[in-house]
C-alpha cells in the first residue's frame, strides 16, 4: 500500500529546492530515478525504494486542486508534486510528508493532506531486512500477479493520474486486470469511473464491516487465485454486498451525453471542436482545459490535442476534459484511426443540484449543430447522481434516455425509409441540412425507466439489420450490470 503527499506551489520546484526535500531522510537515504527520469525515488540503504515522487506538472486550470482534493488553492497556475510512500515501512509516509514539508516552505504552497505536512527530518529506524521487497518496481503498483495489477489507494477522490494512467497501460500491455483498492469512503472521478467500469478492470472497496465488493456493480469479492473475484452462491449467482446500499435521493442530477464523430483522415483535420461545441451549447464556454490525465493540467486547445493524436496516430489517443469551476463539466476523449476514418469517442457529463434544471431543451439545436461536425451517433441521457459528478461505492439508478440523435450520413447509410419509420411509435425530428437531415429521436424528460426499452429496440431496429453490430455493442454496455442479491 502507499500513502500520497501532494506540494502545492506557486513556483516550479528547481532541483536544489528537490534535493532538500529529498534530504527529509537524513544523509543516509539514497536517491535513484526511474521511468525514464521521469520520476526520483528515495531509497534505503539497500536500494529498496521509500518515497517516490513525480515530475512537477504545472495545473493551469482554474479549480482542479479544489476538484480532486477539496483543498483551497489561492487563484492562478500551480505546480503540483506528487509523491507516493510505500507503507510498508514505518516512516515512508512521514519522509513523503517531510519532502512536500519543504518544497512548500521554500516556495511557499501548501501540502495536500496538510496534516502530513512537516519540515523534520526523519531518520530511518525500522529494520527493513524483515520486510519481503516488492514484486515489482512500478510505483503506482502494490501486488503484482500472473493475471493482476493491484493499486491501493486511500485518496478520497481517485482519479486518472499519472500514476494510474500508467498502471492501466503497464496492466494492459503486459494482458492483466487493474484492480483498484480503497476504503468505502473514496469515490471516483468520471475518467476514474469509465476506465474500471468494464472487467476486467475493477474497484474494489474493502469496508471493515462487510468484506470486499465491487465499488461499480456491488458483488461481494474475495482474493482467489492472485485476483479480486465475485463469490457465487449454490446456482453460481453473485451476492451483492449489504454495503452497496442506494444513496439517498438529494434531487442531484448529471447530464450525460455519448457521442461519435467521423472525419475524413487529411491534414486539415482539427480535433476536439465536437467536444467544444457540447460545452458552449451546455454551458456558455469552451472546455477550460485537457490533458492526457487528472489534474487536467493545460488551457482548452484544439490544435494542440489534434497535434498529439496526430503524433501518437495510429495508436489511439485517450483523453480528459474540463470545464469552468461554476458548472462541473467532465469528458472524456478517445481518438481512433480507423478505416472509415478518424473518429472522436466522447463521454461529457453535466452536473445540477436540485435547484437546477438540466437544459434538456437545448439538446435538438445541439444535434443540429453536431452534425455539421461530423456527428455519427449522440445518446442523451438524466440520471439521479452526485452534482460533483463522481461516484460512491453505493447503488445509483441507471441513466435514463431523453433522445438518440442519427448523424445525416449515418442515417444516409442506414437507408432513409429505415431510419425514418421506426416500429415503436417513435416519430424522428429531421434536423440539420434540409436535403441531408440527421434524425433526432426524442425519448422523454429522463424520469421514464422505460425510456430504456424504447431505446433498445431503436438501436436493434436501426443497427441489426444494416449489420452494425459495433455501432451496438457501446449502447447496450452503458452500465455495469448489477448481480442478483
Amino acid at each position: 500500500m502507499t500513502k500520497d503527499v501532494i506540494a502545492l506551489t506557486p513556483e516550479m520546484p528547481d532541483l536544489p529546492t528537490l534535493l532538500a526535500g529529498l534530504y527529509a531522510g537524513g544523509p543516509d537515504l539514497g536517491v535513484n530515478t526511474t521511468a525514464d527520469g521521469a520520476v526520483v525515488q528515495l531509497c534505503a540503504p539497500d536500494g529498496r525504494p521509500l518515497v517516490s515522487v513525480e515530475a512537477p506538472i504545472l495545473v493551469q486550470v482554474p479549480g482542479e486542486a479544489t476538484r480532486l482534493l477539496g483543498h483551497a488553492v489561492e487563484e492562478g497556475p500551480v505546480w503540483w508534486t506528487e509523491a507516493r510512500a510505500s507503507t510498508a515501512v514505518a516512516e515512508a509516509a512521514r519522509l513523503a510528508g517531510s519532502f512536500a514539508g519543504r518544497l512548500a516552505t521554500v516556495l511557499g504552497g501548501t501540502v495536500w493532506p496538510p496534516e502530513a505536512a512537516t519540515t523534520d527530518v526523519i531518520p530511518l529506524t525500522t529494520d527493513i531486512s524483515a520486510i519481503p521487497a516488492p514484486a515489482i518496481a512500478a510505483p503506482a503498483v502494490d501486488v503484482l500477479t500472473d493475471t493482476t495489477a493491484v493499486v491501493i489507494q486511500d485518496r478520497p477522490l481517485i482519479a486518472v493520474t499519472s500514476w494510474l494512467s500508467d498502471a492501466l497501460r503497464t496492466a494492459a500491455g503486459s494482458d492483466r486486470a487493474l484492480q483498484i483498492v480503497t476504503p468505502p469512503t473514496a469515490r471516483l472521478t468520471l475518467p476514474a469511473r469509465t476506465a474500471l467500469r468494464g472487467l476486467p478492470n475493477r474497484w474494489v472497496v474493502q469496508d471493515p464491516e462487510h468484506g470486499y465488493y465491487d465499488g461499480l456493480s456491488g458483488a461481494v469479492l474475495h482474493w482467489k487465485n492472485g485476483t479480486f473475484t465475485p463469490m457465487q452462491d449454490d446456482q453460481g449467482a453473485a451476492r451483492v454486498a449489504e454495503a452497496f446500499a442506494p444513496a439517498p435521493d438529494t434531487g442531484d442530477r448529471q447530464l450525460i451525453l455519448t457521442l461519435r464523430t467521423r472525419h475524413p483522415a487529411d491534414e486539415n483535420l482539427v480535433l476536439g471542436r465536437a467536444l467544444e461545441t457540447a460545452f458552449r451549447h451546455l454551458t456558455g464556454a469552451p472546455p477550460a482545459g485537457w490533458s492526457t490525465a487528472e489534474p487536467v493540467n493545460l488551457p482548452w486547445s484544439t490544435r494542440q490535442l489534434t497535434d498529439l493524436a496526430r503524433a501518437r496516430a495510429p495508436r489511439p489517443t485517450w483523453l480528459v476534459a474540463v470545464g469552468h469551476p461554476d458548472r462541473p463539466a467532465l469528458a472524456t476523449l478517445r481518438v481512433l484511426r480507423t478505416p472509415a476514418g478518424v473518429e472522436e469517442d466522447i463521454v461529457l457529463a453535466l452536473g445540477y443540484g436540485g435547484d437546477e434544471a438540466p437544459p434538456l431543451d437545448a439538446i435538438e439545436e445541439l444535434a443540429t449543430a453536431l452534425d455539421a461536425d461530423g456527428l455519427v451517433t449522440l445518446l442523451t441521457s438524466l440520471r439521479a447522481a452526485r452534482r460533483d459528478l463522481t461516484a460512491p461505492p453505493s447503488l445509483e439508478a441507471p441513466p435514463v434516455p431523453v433522445a438518440f440523435t442519427l448523424g445525416s450520413d449515418e442515417a444516409e447509410a442506414i437507408g432513409r425509409a429505415r431510419a425514418g419509420h421506426p416500429p415503436l411509435g417513435l416519430t424522428p425530428t429531421r434536423v440539420g441540412l434540409e436535403g441531408k437531415p440527421a434524425l433526432h429521436y426524442p425519448m422523454g424528460d429522463g424520469t421514464d425507466p422505460d425510456a430504456w426499452s424504447t431505446f433498445q429496440g431503436l438501436i436493434r431496429h436501426l443497427f441489426t439489420a444494416a449489420g452494425s453490430t459495433d455501432m451496438i455493442r457501446p449502447f447496450f454496455n452503458t452500465e455495469t450490470p448489477v448481480p442478483k442479491r
